[in-house]
């Protein structure tokens, strides 16, 4: 571990040794006339996270960090200069053809024995890190209702069962006004559906629907096709708002928590057990990224990637516009040509999807973003993808699938943290990782959310809102492999129900649906 420098002295983080742009780490930035140890003088004031040209840029000249070229100076930029979104020009994307496949092949690495948490076993094999009852909807129609039934079974019938730990409505904007049979609709079906197959939920299934929308119960779950126990029945239990017993408002929620106590009844019975590690089902994602997400948080949950999936568990890997700049990296980690293949498909769905609605990958970066240092979606993407460690990529999910096999998987989703949550939920995550650098309180009802800043100050500020500071870092006080232990371990941890932030105030996101289709 390398001694914490002094906060006043200058002091920039470069990533490789062939780049010719770094990152100032100091606290709120540094003046004009700042002198680093390498003898390099700022010429202006350079905000923290933000890049300082270490050579004279001219016109045209590769502007370089992570060893990839991010951009290319737009004007000539002198040496000690601030470099930026405005002086960079971005790249075109690689091209899909002539992608490198398959060609690492790292020696097998050291299997990671001998650790377990505490999980809850479900009939179908799975394993959840919660026990929670979630009421799925077929329509948002119905979300009204659910909602004011879902209030009075917290406060009326979940007392009751203390092994339970929450109730949850799945609810959606989707179901009606759309054009069900249209391609792409089978993406939003198909989440849906796999959301309340989650781990989390212990195979308890409860629908409410409508009873006149176009995603009718029996097309969100075709009979017999999921196997799932709902307090002793095969398909899901279903209560229909417009069938005739209900006469009045107050019918329908009757109804619901009548339903709602045989499925909490059932949960209730469940009790942890030690399980391996290898149960465990984890999706990695960042939002409000700035330049330390691939400095600091990103690269620590990469190391914490490579120990789960040595420790023979699963960790998903998405956002397609955050990682596609870095498509040869992926299609040579595959497994197989099969699974490069598979890369390829969905990041050429993707690319074809953005120019159906004019816009291509630059549409992702915010404001922030750039704010934070980033400056353009290349410079973003090598900083995310990371986040998936040195692994070999075993499979490809495209959105709204679920897994069938464990080990690292590309899971294709939008870059959007809510979709992109909500896909890995309905892929079957159980434990969610999520890193920040401008800050964001995001949090999920449907599983545990670790949050992991990317900044000391961040951390900080943000206080009971931070899990894990990976600040530490950047500052020397700590090592990329000591924060990636210490959150392989608070995912053991928080999967055998130590509370987060996040649920510790009930800070929980809106599911939101990925659906390319037509809304008529």
């Amino acid at each position: 571990m390398s001694t914490p420098a002094s906060a006043n002295t200058p002091r920039y983080i470069l990533m490789h040794d062939n780049d010719n742009v770094a990152i100032v780490v100091n606290d709120g930035g540094l003046p004009a006339g700042a002198v680093f140890a390498s003898g390099l003088t700022l010429l202006e004031a350079v905000p923290q996270g933000h890049k300082v040209a270490l050579v004279a840029l001219a016109k045209g000249d590769p502007v370089t960090r992570y060893n990839v070229t991010i951009g290319f100076a737009a004007t000539d930029i002198a040496a000690g200069s601030w470099v930026n979104e405005q002086n960079v020009e971005m790249p075109a994307a690689r091209e899909l053809v002539g992608l490198p496949i398959a060609t690492i092949k790292p020696p097998p690495a050291e299997p990671l024995e001998g650790y377990t948490f505490q999980g809850y076993r479900n009939p179908d094999g799975s394993v959840g890190t919660r026990n929670i009852l979630g009421i799925t909807t077929t329509v948002q129609c119905v979300s009204g209702v659910v909602e004011f039934a879902v209030d009075r079974i917290k406060k009326e019938l979940l007392p009751k069962y203390p092994n339970v730990d929450d109730v949850v409505c799945l609810e959606h904007t989707y179901g009606c006004g759309v054009a069900i049979d249209a391609p792409g609709a089978n993406i939003p079906i198909r989440t849906v559906r796999n959301i309340a197959l989650n781990p989390n939920f212990g195979g308890q299934a409860m629908t409410v629907s409508l009873g006149c929308e176009k995603l009718q119960p029996t097309r969100l779950f075709p009979k017999g096709s999921i196997p799932i126990q709902n307090g002793g029945g095969a398909d899901p239990a279903l209560v229909c708002l417009q069938d005739a017993q209900h006469v009045g408002f107050m019918s329908m929620i009757d109804s619901i928590m009548k339903q709602a106590e045989i499925n909490l009844i059932a949960l209730d019975k469940r009790r942890r057990e030690t399980v391996p590690a290898s149960e465990l089902v984890v999706g990695v994602q960042c939002g409000g990224s700035d330049a330390f997400s691939g400095v600091t948080a990103n690269p620590a949950v990469g190391f914490a990637t490579d120990l789960l999936v040595r420790a023979g568990g699963t960790v998903m890997f998405s956002e397609t516009t955050e990682v596609r700049d870095g498509i040869d990296q992926l299609t040579s980690r595959a497994s197989t040509p099969e699974v490069a293949e598979a890369m390829i498909r969905e990041m050429a769905w993707y690319d074809e999807y953005l120019t159906r609605g004019g816009v291509d990958r630059s549409a992702n970066t915010t404001p922030g973003n750039k704010k934070g240092g980033l400056s353009n979606i290349v410079e973003k993407a090598m900083g995310s993808i990371v986040k998936s460690g040195s692994s070999q990529i075993s499979g490809v999910l495209s959105p709204g699938d679920k897994l069938k096999q464990k080990g690292l998987i590309y899971a294709a989703t939008p870059a959007s943290d809510f979709i992109c949550g909500t896909l890995q939920v309905a892929a079957g995550m159980n434990l969610h990782i999520f890193t920040t650098g401008r800050g964001t309180p995001y949090g999920l009802a449907e599983v545990p959310v670790i949050k992991v800043a990317t900044r000391n100050d961040l951390a900080a500020r943000w206080h009971d809102l931070m899990d894990i500071n990976a600040g530490r870092i950047a500052s020397g006080e700590a090592t990329i492999a000591d924060v990636g232990w210490e959150m392989f371990q608070l995912m053991l941890d928080v999967a055998s129900g130590r509370e987060t932030w996040a649920e510790k105030w009930k800070l929980h996101n809106a599911l939101v649906l990925f659906n390319p289709a037509p809304v008529t």
